[in-house]
């Protein structure tokens, strides 16, 4: 008997080296591709939850996936969820199913709260669910360690890994072919629905100074800027650099960039290894190709982190006793627009909510500003860098969120930067200040 599956799309938009999507083509006759849309209203606290930025990010994302399947005989629904709940968005899920005649399900794992409860309910409908966490450079089969049992400091974790030998995991190929859509699936009537949507959307302007020019071709949403960048990166050599240069505040090449791509999924993690790997054969390896892994290695140590912790790592006091931290509501809105009057917060807030980017040192920085000078709750932090960051991953955000606030893993509890000696190191002529603060 033919199978006919549904392939939900989350935060794993592309066709390269990605295992559920090609367990879904070997194991199904026919495949009816899904991707589902959050709604815009943040219910806890009130903004939008998705910025114009990383929404038309999503969109060129979404249209990149959508041609190379039609280019393969395929197509991409896209669903819009009526309310802000893992209960609504899975119910439009179940409809989809239940018209086509579909009971089973491939996607990818998101081990988080809402994204679990998600899978929890489409199973609790009937729904056959196949589901594996993909998005990790190293698959949780090949941890020298079982999540449980993994360390809880970072340092320990990475001198586990290297000890192991198993730096990553070799990536899959895409499919070469995708099963057909199911027999009774009406392409127009998905097409002049999307036309519709797409009709009625804001025309966004690039940002002159953006770090991450989202907008010009090379730094588009998907698979193909995603792979194009990668290959451009390495011809250039940047990860030898890339060390000296990640803790700048502006340009296109002080960091990897990869960010948006993997955040969306347009990327994989051991895809971008093999690749340097490669890189270090032919040219060489040093300290700044080596820190790239380094970095990628943070990005599954909070992904482990969430297998071993789960719902806990989203409390109020995250992993420790403490208390429940209070919020400063007037603060908030002003870090939120950048006018809290220092110079280098407020040039970072308006970077972000001018073009979806911020580098990772200045997210540090002003996490703790809004933590430790204006004593607000780091949850509403956490929720801000969700509507606004074009690389928002669930994982890295509420992981960097708890270890910035001392209610992680960290053992020195809390990291607070010191705005003024952080401007001086890091931006001593002020031009990164005076690039933001002119507008």
């Amino acid at each position: 008997m033919t199978v006919t599956a549904l392939y939900w799309f989350r935060s794993d938009l592309r066709l390269d080296d990605n295992p559920n999507l090609l367990a879904a083509c070997n194991a199904a006759g026919a495949i009816l591709p899904v991707y589902i849309h959050a709604p815009q209203e943040h219910v806890m606290w009130g903004f939008n939850r998705i910025s114009e930025h990383r929404t038309q990010f999503l969109r060129d994302t979404l249209a990149d996936l959508k041609q190379k399947l039609t280019l393969l005989g395929s197509d991409l629904v896209e669903l819009q969820s009526p309310q802000e709940s893992a209960a609504s968005r899975a119910e439009r899920l179940v409809e989809l199913a239940q018209q086509h005649g579909i009971n089973t399900i491939y996607c990818e794992v998101i081990q988080a709260p809402e994204e679990m409860q998600e899978i929890a309910l489409l199973r609790a409908a009937g729904l056959m669910v196949h589901a594996q966490l993909a998005s990790s450079m190293i698959a949780m089969s090949d941890l020298p360690f079982t999540p449980k049992a993994m360390p809880d400091q970072f340092t320990q974790f990475r001198n586990a890994i290297e000890k192991a030998k198993q730096l990553f995991t070799k990536p899959v190929s895409a499919p070469t072919h995708i099963p057909p859509l199911p027999l009774n699936f009406d392409r127009s009537a998905w097409t002049s629905r999307a036309s519709i949507a797409l009709a009625t959307e804001h025309v966004l302007q690039s940002h002159p100074h953006s770090s991450f020019p989202h907008l010009s071709p090379a730094f588009r949403g998907g698979e193909s800027a995603a792979l194009a960048h990668l290959q451009q990166y390495l011809e250039r050599a940047l990860p030898h650099s890339y060390k000296a240069t990640r803790n700048q505040l502006h340009g296109v090449d002080y960091s990897s960039k990869f960010s948006p791509w993997l955040a969306l999924g347009s990327i994989s993690a051991r895809r971008i290894m093999q690749q340097l790997k490669q890189f270090e054969a032919d040219r060489g390896a040093n300290e700044g190709s080596y820190w790239l892994w380094f970095e990628l290695l943070w990005r599954d140590y909070f992904r482990v982190l969430h297998l071993k912790w789960g719902r806990q790592l989203y409390c109020a006091s995250g992993l420790n006793q403490a208390e429940k931290p209070v919020h400063n509501a007037r603060g908030f809105a002003r870090w939120c627009s950048g006018t809290t009057g220092e110079s280098i917060v407020d040039a970072g807030m308006r970077e972000l909510k001018g073009s979806g980017y911020l580098s990772n040192r200045l997210r540090q920085v002003v996490a703790s500003y809004l933590i430790y000078d204006l004593h607000s709750d780091w949850r509403a932090g956490a929720a801000w860098f969700e509507s606004q960051l074009l690389d928002y991953d669930v994982y890295s955000n509420q992981g960097n969120w708890l270890y910035i606030a001392g209610r992680g893993t960290d053992p020195r509890g809390g990291r607070r930067f010191n705005p003024q000696k952080q401007a001086h190191d890091h931006d001593p002529s002020g031009s990164y200040r005076a690039l933001w603060l002119s507008d």
